[in-house]
């Protein structure tokens, strides 16, 4: 266990391997959290009243990627690691998810479901999209049958050339 605190859930590693960022629930608010892997004090980077989820480092460490519908809708927003100067990153009609910096520190990959999707549900047609790292306009690489579970957690490979995903198999009746 790295955390006492509960609800607490993974999705990144700080560049050296040393800090995890986690999505977390406290004072039942959503927020992003660090720890060190080897335990010790967690510190909420950044919470409120919206929903805080996805947090991914940047490869220089200088960042930490998220989404949040801290704006009035669920998009992508980055931080720099100690939580200050957020920043939004997408502003469409998509309901963007999960995003992941390359390892190269070029682009971020992200999932996009249709406009007013509650949520990141199971068996929805989404999109895989990529967006440079630097902001700026995205770029749909795939559509597919997925969501929940498509890209939760980084899975970029390590020379930036391809990552993994999950499409789901759609079930007809």
């Amino acid at each position: 266990r790295i955390t006492e605190h509960a609800p607490s859930w993974w999705h990144g590693w700080s560049p050296d391997g040393a800090v995890l960022a986690y999505t977390c629930v406290r004072n039942k608010q959503f927020g992003i959290a660090v720890c060190p892997v080897k335990g010790g004090k967690e510190t909420v980077l950044i919470s409120g009243p919206h929903h805080y989820d996805g947090p991914d480092y940047t490869p220089d460490g200088a960042w930490i990627w998220f989404n949040s519908d801290r704006g009035g809708c669920m998009d992508l927003w980055r931080m720099r690691a100690d939580g200050s100067d957020p920043e939004r990153m997408t502003q469409g009609d998509s309901v963007d998810w999960f995003p992941h910096p390359s390892p190269d520190g070029k682009h971020v990959c992200y999932l996009a479901y249709p406009a007013g999707t509650t949520g990141h549900p199971f068996g929805r047609d989404v999109e895989l999209r990529l967006i440079p790292s630097a902001g700026g306009t995205p770029r749909t690489l795939l559509g597919l049958f997925g969501g929940q579970g498509t890209i939760n957690v980084p899975s970029w490979a390590p020379d930036s050339r391809a990552f993994a995903f999950v499409r789901y198999s759609a079930l007809r009746s």
